[in-house]
């Protein structure tokens, strides 16, 4: 038996059907029990949110969670004190998982955006869940969008291995976000009952989403960094599929409780994933508000280039993924969209204009992931759980965070709001007046 028939043999479609309709036991009860015997009146939504907060006070302070009531109760009942896995104490394969984010940050910043959001979109119960929670927790559908990015940071962004260590802002992320996701599965019960479909879906942020939720951090990730014209060595993509197994055991993902993934578990799960994708009107809202609020903070004539990347992506994707713009109705792309990925598409036909193509596409997407960065600090550095980035990574990015320099960018995109808009009046204008010029001839 080779080594891919034994893959497909560590992952038959009963382990899927279990993980789909695995939640986190150990923590859910803790949480149902601590609901039960409140008496205070607060329920999962005021809770959620109360986690929320703690979690960003508690990395800005580089500290473990503690917090005020009701909080700090539910922080008390795990052991944020807990180590690494056994499996998972390799400092030097952590540092260099790391190392793909800290070294092609600005490419995986488009990914998130480009890639990985739309990826949990077209799974219908996460879009659900990500649609109706947001909303209610946050009052905001593209917060999430933040709250990845954030977590992206924290797990691969310092450049320091000890980060996953007890206390270390990835560590108190992953550990956070159990009891976020435990809170989440109460909020849905609450709201949906008896009409979440949980022989369909599982319980909500089931085990199999979270596994899918890894494969978006490392295997979709590395597609997409490859159609940008970044390819990561085999010793690159194992190392970064460690360092987010160790992340996933801290975050009660049952398949890494024992050991990491690797490279011969991608293409199993991957033919499993496709297979979930499916079209729903969350998921064609949550786009439609990621692409409003991204395309608000492009330059003039740069509206349209976040559309356009999605569509870039995902053109060859893999295990049935091309179809993830079709299923979440994504407009078309910019009119220069076809001629410039066209070119860089068939330049290797010619070697000279093959490297200043590849060029042009990733400095495309450097810029584009450097757009993404700046709208997820200006719009939420400010909030309870703030976006921010280590200033070695935003000297790296050329990104300045000083509330001048927030404001700075804030008078010079409504200076492209009014632009924008006084050029929609004036098509509009065109656009009316030959019609009206034909109603005068019938009359």
């Amino acid at each position: 038996m080779n080594r891919r028939e034994h893959a497909h043999e560590h992952w038959p479609e009963e382990r899927f059907r279990r993980l789909r309709q695995a939640a986190d036991p150990e923590v859910d009860e803790i949480v149902a029990r601590y609901l039960k015997e409140r008496d205070d009146g607060l329920g999962p939504l005021e809770l959620v949110k109360a986690v929320v907060k703690e979690l960003g006070e508690a990395k800005r302070e580089a500290r473990q969670p503690s917090g005020e009531p009701p909080a700090s109760e539910i922080f008390a009942a795990l052991d944020f004190a807990a180590n690494l896995p056994e499996w998972g104490c390799d400092a030097e394969l952590l540092a260099k998982g790391q190392a793909v984010f800290a070294d092609y940050g600005l490419y995986q910043s488009a990914a998130l955006f480009c890639k990985c959001l739309p990826m949990a979109y077209v799974e219908v119960s996460s879009a659900r869940v990500l649609a109706g929670v947001s909303q209610l927790a946050t009052h905001s559908l593209t917060r999430r969008v933040a709250e990845t990015g954030q977590m992206l940071v924290d797990v691969m962004g310092l450049k320091a291995a000890d980060s996953l260590l007890p206390g270390g802002p990835g560590n108190t992320t992953a550990l956070g976000l159990r009891i976020l996701h435990s809170f989440v599965r109460a909020l849905v019960e609450e709201r949906y009952g008896d009409h979440w479909d949980t022989d369909r879906f599982g319980p909500p942020v089931n085990q199999e989403l979270l596994l899918a939720t890894l494969f978006d951090f490392t295997v979709v990730t590395w597609e997409a960094l490859e159609t940008m014209g970044v390819t990561l060595t085999d010793e690159q993509r194992a190392a970064h599929l460690y360092t987010w197994s160790v992340f996933g055991h801290l975050m009660g993902v049952e398949a890494c409780r024992d050991r990491p993934l690797t490279l011969d578990d991608v293409v199993p799960v991957s033919e499993r994933m496709g297979r979930l994708y499916e079209a729903s009107p969350e998921g064609r809202l949550l786009m439609a508000r990621l692409l409003a609020e991204m395309e608000e903070f492009m330059h003039l004539g740069w509206r349209k280039l976040p559309r356009s990347l999605v569509h870039w992506v995902f053109r060859d994707a893999r295990y049935g993924a091309d179809r993830v713009p079709e299923l979440l109705e994504v407009p078309p792309p910019a009119w220069w969209f076809t001629g410039l990925f066209a070119l860089a598409r068939n330049a290797h036909r010619r070697p000279w204009l093959g490297r200043r193509a590849d060029g042009a596409v990733r400095w495309l997407m450097r810029r584009a992931g450097r757009h993404i960065v700046v709208a997820l600090i200006d719009r939420y550095s400010d909030k309870q759980a703030a976006f921010r980035i280590p200033p070695e990574l935003a000297d790296a990015w050329r990104i300045r965070q000083s509330k001048t320099a927030v404001k700075s960018r804030e008078i010079r995109r409504g200076v492209r709001d009014n632009v924008r808009k006084g050029v929609s009046r004036s098509i509009g204008t065109i656009v009316r007046a030959p019609a009206q010029g034909r109603e005068g001839l019938r009359a």
